[in-house]
């Protein structure tokens, strides 16, 4: 028996399967028959974490934690402000908008992608706009597909920084 999970954490189609430890080693040559004609190769999790940077998916626990709101985290086309009842929290998402109209620009996550195949992102490296520090690397991988590392940054109060030209990330060695 085995159960087949429809799931991604790269955004394309993925599935995980639950096999009894008893026949994990039987499903798994099955599959690595069969699939080596279609062109099946062994990829981990950091591939897969990868992929996601790459895509620019969040990940709470990662990038995100309690702190970030919906606005924040650019999460608005996920919320339905006509929901019949409304949703937990609705009217604090709408106050934030309004005070962000008010207020302008505030904290937003943001994608970065180096463009020195060479250098390398981790986690933590600051990122500097016109010699200012303005954000920090929250997680961040090397991007195969795109050819330099990529990650992910809150960007502070005052975002009118973002723009072409400028940008600098602090990286070790």
């Amino acid at each position: 028996r085995v159960l087949c999970c429809c799931m991604s954490t790269t955004g394309e189609l993925g599935f995980e399967l639950l096999i009894p430890r008893e026949e994990a080693v039987k499903v798994y040559d099955a599959i690595w028959r069969e699939g080596r004609r279609l062109g099946l190769t062994h990829a981990g999790q950091k591939a897969l974490a990868s992929l996601r940077m790459e895509k620019g998916l969040r990940e709470l626990g990662g990038e995100l934690d309690h702190t970030d709101s919906l606005l924040e985290a650019g999460f608005l086309p996920t919320c339905d402000f006509d929901k019949p009842g409304g949703f937990l929290g609705r009217e604090a998402v709408l106050e934030e908008k309004l005070d962000e109209k008010r207020r302008g620009w505030c904290r937003r996550l943001f994608h970065v992608l180096v463009l020195d195949p060479a250098v390398m992102l981790y986690h933590g490296e600051p990122l500097l706009k016109d010699g200012i520090r303005v954000a920090t690397i929250r997680s961040a991988s090397y991007g195969h597909t795109l050819g330099g590392a990529v990650g992910l940054a809150m960007l502070g109060e005052g975002g009118q920084a973002v723009g072409e030209g400028g940008w600098e990330a602090l990286v070790a060695g």
